[in-house]
Formats: C-alpha cells, structure tokens, sequence
C-alpha cells in the first residue's frame, strides 16, 4: 500500500520520521509503500538466506549485510528498504547510525503477494537508476530466484545459471544454487556454507 501527503512527495527525513521502529517500509519516488507482515514460510527463508550471507560476508571479511529493517538513502524521495542488502568494506563509512547514505551493493527482495510488482518493477527501477551493482530477487510463490546485473550501459541483464549455479560479481565467491532455497527441510547453512567457501 502506497501513501502520500498531501498530494506532495514525500521526502527521506520525512520517511524516518513516519516509519516507526519495527515497521517495514520502502520510500519509492516519493510515496511510502508499507508490508504486511510475513507469513513463516518467506520469515524461515529471510532467515536461512540473511544468515548464510552474513557469515560468508564475516569469514571472507568483504564488509556488511543487513537486514530488512535499514533504509538506504538515495536521494530526497528515494529510500528502499531491502530485505537483505551487502555494503563492502570500503563503503561501509556510509552507515550513519539511523540509515546507509547511498546505495547497497546488492540488493536482495524476497517476494511476498503485496510486494510483487514493487519488487518486480517499482524497486527493479529504483535499483537501476541508483547504480546498484546487483538485484536478487527471490519469489517464494514462484519458486524462482532472478538475478540482475547492471551493465556498462546502466541496464539490468538476468543472469542465468550455470551449472544450476548463479554466481554473483557484486559479492566476490559467493554463489547459490536456487534449489537450496526449495528444499524440505533446507540444507544446513553450515554445510552450504563450507561448500561455497572451499571454491
């Protein structure tokens, strides 16, 4: 759901100041789009994903991941709030203590059926005009994980698998293999963890 103030757009310090502590929200040209709360199938997920990230990023020491609670300012009326997002190491002195003061270097979106065409369109643009490096978009409906690169050109191109495996450039060795996140029960994330790293 979109909101707006007075038919004004809305800007960032307007955004922190109306997004209280615990809420999820995205500032997408100059409207407020909240979320429904998870359902456990996409909160087990954001989990099992956030967490594997964050220690692949910890154990290779390539900066920071956060969570879905940290808005990134791009510029007045643009600050998104993706569900996972990598910062590098010779970046993270853009982290103030309330938000990120310029783009992720990969953006993560999981999918939920309020979120499918902000994640798909609204945040795929967003992404694109600000300059992030990568978009992973991740739609548990579907079962189908995207990854978007940016070109020279400034355009999102789908990567796509190789070998069932989608590699990502923005995070150096990181890979995945889509299935993982389908399986019942998931992997363990010690163990894909291990098998990420020894490549």
């Amino acid at each position: 759901m979109g909101t707006a103030t007075n038919g004004e757009p809305i800007t960032f310090e307007d955004f922190c100041l109306l997004i209280k502590d615990g809420e999820k929200g995205d500032l997408i040209d100059g409207v407020i789009y909240t979320s429904s709360p998870d359902n456990t199938d996409v909160g087990d997920l954001f989990v099992w994903l956030m967490r594997l990230m964050g220690d692949f990023v910890e154990e290779r020491e390539l900066g920071k991941v956060f969570g879905s609670r940290v808005a990134f300012r791009l510029d007045k009326p643009q600050g998104p709030e993706p569900d996972i997002a990598f910062v590098r190491t010779d970046r993270l002195h853009l982290v103030k203590r309330g938000y990120v003061e310029g783009a992720p270097d990969l953006a993560v979106e999981i999918v939920s059926p309020d979120s499918v065409e902000r994640d798909y369109v609204k945040k795929r643009e967003q992404y694109r005009r600000a300059g992030v490096p990568e978009y992973l978009i991740v739609d548990e409906m579907e079962q189908r994980v995207t990854l978007l690169k940016r070109t020279t050109s400034g355009a999102y191109r789908e990567a796509k698998p190789r070998k069932g495996v989608l590699r990502s450039q923005a995070l150096p060795g990181f890979w995945l293999r889509p299935e993982w996140l389908w399986q019942e029960p998931r992997p363990k994330k010690r163990i894909v963890l291990a098998e990420i790293l020894k490549t």
